[in-house]
């Protein structure tokens, strides 16, 4: 590999893509740069003039936007709109191989949050607003812990149930997908509050809160995905895209929110992947790759493959390939193996008894 990328999985302390296999886990990892130093340290420190030492006596404000390190991502956190700033992720292959089941894991605060700082349940209840996964629990299927991680509201934004469940799944299914061509993908994703601009000119940013604790509602969404491919060459191909958290149809493609990386970085305030070697020739994604979404037959397929699978009786089988039928799409080859897999377990474990 060249010496421009070795450091490369490293960046911005992002270090737990690199040790986790198939298998395993890594431990959840709190690194809380916050803590002030002790008086003799701030005494000790030859960078702090006198007024300085004075103004910092009794501890400077805190952000609480120190990256923090789980199983299997890594996220900045926003105190004041209780949501991600970003997060970031390092799949491969291998990651994503596995048998977590996201059925074991709930939704539930951060516990390396501030109790004052956090987002709960009950802010999304009834609000209209889905809670969106920035890192998907589907990147974690190799490691239960990392895919209960998750499930932290640390990770989680207000999102339009559609857009959640619709493009941007959409999106992410892509992102896995890129680890069939490329040996690493590094994604990195989050909130966007953006303005409109009125009637007289003058731009304003608004958007909704949700709960007691006021949890932001984002009006925009952005994912950056870097992929590297090691042969026949070494490559770097990037994608950038900002996306509205609305309800987006099959007959909009990827590439209509693809953006440049300078404009997102104004957009964001934001600066990503600082340790690319400057020198090295990037390559854009949706040239290289074409940045393709599953279209509207495709998507279906897969959702009804998941129906199937989690079908828990013959009944409810026969009706979700029924629905299917109705909507005029033809079963494929995997999905008509699995159906009979799945016909042939629930004879053999015979009629469920309600107790």
């Amino acid at each position: 590999m060249s010496s421009k990328f070795k450091s490369f999985k490293f960046f911005s302390g992002f270090i737990c893509g690199s040790v986790v296999s198939t298998g395993s886990c890594v431990a959840a990892i709190y690194l809380h740069r916050n803590q002030e130093p002790n008086d003799k340290t701030a005494d000790a420190d030859p960078k702090e003039s006198p007024a300085q030492q004075d103004i910092g006596r009794y501890g400077l404000p805190q952000a609480g936007a120190e990256m923090r390190y789980y199983a299997n991502h890594t996220l900045s956190y926003d105190q004041a709109k209780r949501i991600p700033r970003w997060v970031a992720e390092n799949l491969s292959k291998a990651k994503l191989q596995g048998v977590a089941d996201r059925k074991h894991c709930k939704f539930k605060p951060d516990p390396g949050i501030p109790e004052a700082f956090t987002a709960h349940n009950e802010d999304y209840l009834r609000s209209g607003w889905s809670r969106g996964h920035m890192a998907p629990a589907g990147d974690n299927k190799a490691c239960a812990q990392s895919m209960a991680e998750t499930f932290y509201l640390s990770n989680i934004v207000p999102q339009n149930y559609e857009n959640n469940a619709g493009f941007w799944n959409r999106l992410e299914m892509y992102c896995r997908n890129l680890t069939n061509r490329f040996e690493d993908v590094w994604i990195v994703s989050g909130p966007l509050f953006l303005p409109e601009v009125g009637e007289d000119g003058k731009k304003t940013v608004s958007y909704q809160l949700l709960g007691k604790d006021n949890v932001a509602v984002p009006t925009h969404l952005f994912k950056v995905i870097l992929a590297q491919r090691n042969s026949p060459s070494d490559t770097l191909a990037l994608g950038a895209f900002v996306v509205p958290n609305k309800p987006i149809g099959f007959n909009h493609p990827l590439t209509e929110y693809q953006v440049s990386l300078p404009d997102l970085e104004r957009m964001s305030g934001l600066s990503f992947f600082p340790r690319v070697d400057p020198a090295a020739a990037i390559r854009n994604l949706c040239e290289l790759d074409s940045c393709r979404l599953m279209d509207f037959r495709e998507f279906t397929l897969y959702i009804t493959g998941r129906k199937v699978r989690g079908a828990r009786s013959a009944e409810k089988l026969e009706k979700v390939m029924a629905e299917l039928k109705d909507m005029g799409i033809a079963a494929d080859e995997y999905l008509l193996k699995l159906y009979q897999q799945k016909k042939e377990e629930l004879s053999q474990e015979g009629p469920k008894t309600r107790n």
